[in-house]
């Protein structure tokens, strides 16, 4: 058991109810005379759903100990995504919304850590960062880097990210997988 003043960003416990949860934000709040809440936003990791909860001060949940396992992606079906474990070569595979944002930077052949709670997969972690390729954006021209601002571009997952106006298609560039936001062009 943890006191709820103990849950930071990351944290996966059980509530009463047996609910498997992560924190998504954590906020304290203080009321005055000594009193506070804990106000969360938590992902329900059985069932993908995000909801947010207030907590007494004082209060405790049940702390769990997931398991890591490095995994590679290896494709994915439409609705499924598919891995490989590379310690037992067992092929995991989890759904669309078990995966959430974390599917729109997966590419062929990528390893992750692939988080289990009693023999199940719950969710991956990815890397930091990751290099895609653009596949669509809007051409840079001579100039447009005078005003230090950024266009839309298209990586080859899917996900659409603001770049730097000298970035062009054909170009790899290093993504932060945190907020979705570019680092470098690779």
């Amino acid at each position: 058991m943890i006191g709820v003043q103990d849950l930071r960003k990351g944290t996966t416990f059980i509530d009463d109810d047996g609910n498997l949860y992560r924190v998504l934000e954590y906020q304290h709040v203080k009321l005055g005379r000594g009193n506070a809440v804990i106000k969360t936003r938590l992902r329900n990791l059985k069932t993908g759903a995000t909801i947010e909860r207030t907590f007494q001060s004082g209060g405790r949940v049940q702390d769990v100990r997931l398991d890591h396992h490095q995994v590679q992606y290896l494709y994915n079906d439409g609705e499924n995504y598919h891995f490989m474990d590379l310690e037992t070569f067992e092929q995991p595979v989890l759904s669309r919304e078990m995966l959430g944002d974390a599917a729109l930077y997966l590419k062929e052949n990528v390893t992750v850590d692939l988080l289990t709670y009693e023999g199940k997969p719950i969710e991956i972690e990815l890397p930091t960062t990751v290099d895609l390729k653009v596949v669509e954006t809007a051409p840079g021209f001579k100039g447009d880097t005078a005003t230090g601002g950024g266009k839309p571009a298209t990586l080859e997952t899917g996900v659409v990210i603001t770049v730097p106006f000298f970035v062009n298609v054909g170009d790899t560039v290093r993504v932060d997988t945190r907020d979705g936001s570019y680092v470098t062009r690779v």
